[in-house]
């Protein structure tokens, strides 16, 4: 790839990048994680607390990874994507789960249907997080959770600058050799890198309406969980 990924990508665009990688994706993910991704998908369900009687709206559930724990402990998950490819893989994998075509920006559910919404490693690929945080507002229950887990960045000066390294210089060297659509991979790899820090996340939460924001980093600060709360 000669120049750099466009980051200002149109939503039909970002779904059908993913569409193209949807079938290798989860595989794709953890060799790129270096192994992490199963270990924070663990404790974001942890966080998330799962139970009978709980329903779960999961955005950007992608081929179901995030959404088979949700179920498996009992909750009413919808496991959501904006991309057709990953929702097909999704369904063989899982073919118990709902899964749902949906856009973040205007999702197919009434207000205050929710006990969580949750979104993991989506909510940078949307193009309006403002209003995709206001979705998710509107259709969470009163009292209800907002769960988000994200690439963030590391909070030790030294281990940022070898990760971004790694990011930017190994990540698409590795997608190019690795996979069919590498453009992908690198796009991935810059919108981490110009994605808000976990104090800046925080502020567009609040400035969406949530409350009680609050956050945890997993893996010196490469995920952050972000977690808020819509008014009773």
């Amino acid at each position: 790839m000669s120049k750099s990924a466009d980051l200002n990508k149109e939503p039909e665009e970002v779904a059908s990048m993913f569409d193209g990688v949807a079938k290798r994706y989860d595989f794709m993910n953890d060799l790129l994680s270096l192994g992490q991704t199963k270990a924070w998908r663990r404790k974001a369900t942890a966080i998330i607390a799962p139970k009978a009687g709980m329903k779960i709206l999961d955005i950007a559930a992608g081929t179901g990874s995030s959404s088979r724990p949700l179920a498996d402990a009992g909750a009413a998950v919808i496991p959501a994507d904006f991309s057709q490819g990953m929702l097909d893989a999704g369904k063989k994998r899982h073919p118990d789960l709902p899964f749902t075509l949906a856009d973040a920006l205007n999702l197919p559910f009434t207000s205050d249907e929710f006990d969580v919404t949750t979104i993991s490693f989506g909510l940078r690929n949307t193009n309006d997080v403002h209003k995709a945080l206001q979705e998710a507002l509107r259709v969470t229950k009163p009292g209800g959770r907002l769960v988000v887990v994200e690439f963030s960045h590391p909070t030790n000066k030294l281990f940022r600058t070898i990760y971004m390294k790694y990011l930017m210089n190994l990540l698409p060297k590795l997608a190019r050799k690795l996979s069919s659509n590498p453009d992908a991979y690198i796009y991935l790899a810059q919108s981490i890198q110009a994605w808000p820090t976990q104090e800046q996340l925080a502020e567009k939460i609040k400035s969406a309406g949530w409350e009680t924001v609050a956050w945890q980093n997993f893996t010196f600060g490469i995920v952050a969980v972000h977690i808020a709360f819509k008014a009773a």
